[in-house]
């Protein structure tokens, strides 16, 4: 099942940690109406403009999977409202191009530069919100003793 031209239900809903601990992630209808949104809304924009593959490296996550990753409780990703996005799978464009592209062009809820250094985020991750309250929340996670701190950028 497609959620927009370039992104399938499979790939925002894998998961090797649900495999291996045969936790189900399947989305009910209300998570696919979501993924729906925010692969339309977010995710196709971005691969038009680019040109490329992007990755997924975590969308759906069931309220079990999300526990079992130490996620947080009001995590989008559980609502199917998030994608966290990786360039470096396909290697054709960089997470930076893909962070500032999302913040200067396209309407979203949040927009994290996820670890990586001043170049490059680890990875980016986005929440598209249907019912138009999206934030426009931009954030930068970086770790400090042990623990990941979001700050307002």
């Amino acid at each position: 099942m497609k959620l927009s031209k370039h992104l399938s239900i499979k790939e925002v809903t894998k998961s090797s940690t649900a495999a291996r601990l045969g936790i189900d992630n399947t989305p009910t209808v209300s998570h696919l109406i979501a993924l729906k949104e925010v692969a339309e809304n977010v995710f196709e924009p971005l691969r038009l403009h680019f040109g490329v593959p992007i990755g997924v490296s975590s969308g759906y996550r069931s309220k079990a999977l999300n526990e079992a990753i130490g996620g947080s409780k009001r995590s989008q990703h559980s609502q199917g409202q998030a994608l966290d996005l990786d360039a470096d799978m396909y290697g054709k464009i960089t997470n930076a191009d893909i962070f500032n592209r999302i913040k200067n062009h396209l309407n979203f809820d949040q927009l994290i530069w996820e670890f990586g250094d001043d170049a490059t985020p680890a990875w980016v991750h986005v929440s598209y919100v249907s019912d138009g309250s999206n934030r426009g929340e931009i954030l930068k996670a970086c770790s400090e003793g042990g623990r990941t701190k979001y700050k307002q950028i």
